[in-house]
């Protein structure tokens, strides 16, 4: 591998040990056995490559998800049961990857203050809303139209977020796929829904 891979895996093995915030040049120039200067020729800044390996990772977490769902999922099962699958997989797979989900949040305080930031966690977050609408409604990205990409997407990612920030501050309590799809019956029968799932 070159610097800039190097760099890239340190940055990743140091957000694991270490977290975004409390990460320093130094501890990955230490972790990927490169130099300071490489940083800023390959990345331009730290937090600039904090976030590449940040998107990197998260990117990796979701082609296994997908991965293993491709396997784990019954291609006959319903909506709901999909539904159950997919939360069932991302519930268990927060716990492996707690590190990780911490270190995206604190990452969000940088935006402000770094416009490149901004314009790197944007792009993530439109694909990350692309990726979960395709996911949850079981078809390929290309045959969703973009307002539904953005709507089905933003809903799910909103949802990922809340469930994940009750399962790192209270895991006791922090609602199970069950407990997800049970809102969404709940949900849709308080609005008239004629599809009410049943978990």
């Amino acid at each position: 591998m070159g610097h800039r891979e190097d760099l890239l895996e340190g940055a990743k093995r140091c957000l694991r040990e270490k977290g975004y915030a409390r990460t320093t040049a130094r501890d990955i120039v230490a972790a990927s056995g490169t130099n300071l200067a490489s940083i800023g020729y390959h990345y331009g800044s730290k937090e600039a490559l904090l976030n590449a390996a940040l998107m990197q990772t998260v990117e990796e977490w979701g082609d296994e998800l997908r991965t293993a769902l491709a396997s784990e999922v019954d291609p006959g099962a319903t909506p709901v049961e999909r539904f159950v699958a997919i939360w069932t997989r991302m519930i268990d797979s927060l716990a492996e990857q707690r590190p990780i989900w911490a270190a995206s949040y604190e990452s969000f305080t940088q935006i402000d203050r770094l416009p490149e930031v901004r314009a790197f966690l944007t792009e993530g977050l439109r694909q990350a809303r692309s990726g979960m609408a395709a996911l949850f409604l079981g078809v390929e990205e290309s045959a969703l139209g973009e307002e539904e990409l953005r709507t089905v997407g933003s809903f799910y990612y909103a949802l990922l977020n809340g469930v994940m920030v009750q399962w790192m501050i209270d895991p006791d309590s922090a609602p199970s796929a069950h407990d997800l799809a049970e809102a969404l019956r709940a949900i849709s029968a308080r609005m008239g829904g004629t599809e009410a799932p049943t978990a």
